[in-house]
Parts: C-alpha cells; structure tokens; sequence
C-alpha cells in the first residue's frame, strides 16, 4: 500500500442573499474521470508548488475566480482509493467568495450549481467531504477562535 500526499481539496461558498452561504458544486463532464459526477474544485499540486499555491491555481483553473477570503482547514482529507491501494491525505482549503462573483468553467467541467448549505450534506457525495465541511460550517462560517489564524492572506 502507498500513501500519497500530492492532490488539494477546495470547498467554495458564497454568500446568499437574506443571510447563510451556499457552496459551488462543479459536475465533472462526461469524458472526464467521475463524470457526471457533481464535486467540489480538486486537483494535483505540481512539482515544486506548495498546496496553497496548487489549492489557488486549481480553483483558477476550474472556475476563474479570486477569493475574497481564503482559509485552510485544520483537518486534511483522508480516503482509500481501491484503484491504486493508496491511501490520500489531501490538504484541505475552503474560499470565501463576493456575493457577485462570477464562475466560469473549464473544459473538466459542464455545469456548475449553488447548494444551499442547509442542504450541503445530502448533495456532497464524499464521506471524507462531510467532516470537512462541517468544519468549514462550524468554524470558518461563523466568528470562532481559530478563524483568524486559519486564514490565509492573498
């Protein structure tokens, strides 16, 4: 068994109108790996490029936004793939972004949807993503202690 460490996980979230957020779901397109699956912004950190600069670079890539606000979670994300006999340790990220912000996707991607974050745990497929979004909910969404020091300055 290997143990890899080389792909970023991005959670993207809004704010919406009349108070909450809601996150941004990607569906993969059809000749892609997981197609037509809905997910958040993934990808692989290149050779001599950190996670945060991989965690910016993909979230560019896959929807051309900058974040009003960038964090890092505490936790990373942890899952086995079958395919490979690896297990994942992908740090994990979470952007903020302006009410207005426009998404634009690229050519791994077909469609885009805002789930209200109510919602977010019938609608994120992952059991891996569910623990890191409540993080997200619990401690980045609201005014806790380790918010400021969790935040990453663009």
């Amino acid at each position: 068994m290997t143990v890899r460490i080389h792909k970023i996980v991005v959670f993207v979230a809004r704010p919406r109108t009349g108070g909450g957020h809601e996150f941004l779901q990607l569906r993969r397109a059809a000749h892609k790996k997981l197609g037509g699956t809905w997910q958040t912004v993934r990808g692989k950190i290149e050779w001599r490029e950190t996670a945060v600069d991989a965690a910016l670079r993909e979230l560019r890539e896959e929807t051309g936004v900058r974040p009003a606000e960038f964090y890092r979670l505490g936790s990373v994300e942890t899952f086995f793939d079958l395919p490979t006999n690896s297990v994942w340790h992908c740090p994990a990220f979470f952007a903020l972004l302006a009410a207005d912000a426009t998404v634009t996707l690229n050519e791994e991607h077909d469609d885009l949807r805002w789930i209200d974050e109510a919602d977010v745990d019938t609608h994120f497929m992952w059991p891996s993503e569910k623990p890191l979004i409540k993080e997200i909910r619990e401690e980045l969404l609201a005014a806790s202690l380790c918010k400021p020091y969790l935040r990453i300055d663009l």
